[in-house]
This record gives structure tokens, C-alpha cells and sequence, in this order.
């Protein structure tokens, strides 16, 4: 069996257990392309991270494919990934991509008001939207004034911190006052690349059920 294939069951096993079988939601990722994050383009962890987000998505959405984003002054939306060209996405749409502004420092909100903009926009649909953002730290603090402006779309804001930051910011996400509803979580995985398939699936999906049931009963998603 492919590794993607296994972490398929993996998802699948973890949507059973919270209650998210049947469910279905636009899946993207937002990466950190920063100066700090380098050695993880360089060694392969970013990739790996790609390939165990793609099968979340592979399970949320019908399409089968993982909306891509990076990020460090400025942005860049790239093509989907699908299984059908998995193995080298980043070397490919990234690495070699002399369109990409990489390893400068870290400016959140642009990316964040693109991601808004293509599914509140230009594909506008009422199904919801989960978007798993990995950052290094040092996240700038108007960054919380986007997640609250988004509490009344559908889109929910997985932050992932992997690194020894201190994530002042995404530390506050949970106790940010005066939105329609918690649309934001953060983890913290110091090393992702040791942290356990099961692990990474299981803490990823914890607030996304509480969300949906929240932003039905706001009439946020249908």
C-alpha cells in the first residue's frame, strides 16, 4: 500500500472518531516560506507535510486535491496538489519556481485576505473551508485582525507552529474576544517531522468539529 493510501485509513480512522464522516469541506495549506524555514524546503519536511495534509484533503473534498499557498513578505496561490503529481510538488512548483519570492521575513495578512478572497469570491460556494497554515513563528500581530474580520465566513483557520518560537500571537487565538464565532486554533509541533501520523491527524482535526457545529447554528454554513 502507497503512503498516501495509509494515510488515507489514518484520516479516516480519525474522522470516525470525531464525527466527521459524511462531511465535506475545501481543504488548502498555507506555507511559510520565510528565511528561518529554509533547511525544512532544503531537507524534505515540507514535503512530507504536503503529502500527510493531501490526505485530509483527499478525504474532505470531492476533488481530491489540496489548495497551496506560501508565504514570507509576499505570496504566492499555486496549482493544487493531487496524488497524480505528489512526489515532487515542491521541488517542482516551488523550489524551482523563479516566480516565488522565498526566505525574506514574515507578513501574514496578505496571504490570509487571498485565501478569503478565492472562497468568499471568486469560487463562493457554502461549503466550508479548512485551512491548515504552518508557521515557524514570529506571525505580526495584524495577523489577528483578519481571523476576526473572517469569524463570519466559512472558513476555519488551523494554525500549525512547528519550531522552538515562542508563537506570542497564535498563543492568543483562543481567548481573542468579539467574534461571531471561534474560527481559529493553534498547535504547537516543535519537530513535525517526528510527530506520529496518528498524533498529527488527531490534533489537526480537534476544533473543526467544534466549529461546524458552531458556525451552523450562526448560519455561517448550511
Amino acid at each position: 500500500m502507497s503512503s498516501i493510501d495509509l494515510r488515507k485509513r489514518i484520516v479516516q480512522f480519525t474522522l470516525e472518531k470525531k464525527e466527521l464522516t459524511g462531511v465535506s469541506a475545501r481543504v488548502g495549506i498555507v506555507l511559510d516560506i520565510t528565511g528561518s524555514m529554509k533547511n525544512l524546503y532544503n531537507n524534505g519536511t515540507v514535503q512530507e507535510v504536503v503529502e500527510r495534509i493531501l490526505a485530509v484533503a483527499c478525504k474532505f473534498d470531492s476533488n481530491g486535491s489540496l489548495d497551496v499557498w506560501v508565504y514570507d513578505n509576499e505570496f504566492s496561490r499555486l496549482p493544487s496538489v493531487t496524488e497524480q503529481e505528489l512526489g515532487r510538488y515542491v521541488f517542482k512548483h516551488i523550489m524551482n519556481n523563479s516566480a516565488i519570492h522565498k526566505f525574506g521575513r514574515n507578513n501574514e495578512p496578505p496571504v490570509m485576505e487571498d485565501v478569503i478572497r478565492k472562497y468568499t469570491e471568486e469560487e463562493k460556494d457554502d461549503t466550508p473551508v479548512f485551512i491548515i497554515f504552518i508557521n515557524d513563528g514570529g506571525v505580526v500581530k495584524p495577523t489577528k485582525k483578519v481571523i476576526m474580520a473572517s469569524s463570519d465566513q466559512p472558513i476555519f483557520w488551523q494554525f500549525v507552529g512547528i519550531g522552538n518560537s515562542d508563537f506570542e500571537v497564535l498563543k492568543q487565538l483562543d481567548t481573542m474576544q468579539g467574534r461571531l464565532v471561534d474560527n481559529a486554533n493553534f498547535i504547537h509541533l516543535d519537530q513535525i517531522e517526528k510527530v506520529s501520523d496518528e498524533e498529527l491527524y488527531d490534533q489537526l482535526l480537534n476544533e473543526f468539529p467544534i466549529w461546524l457545529k458552531a458556525a451552523k447554528q450562526k448560519r455561517i454554513i448550511l
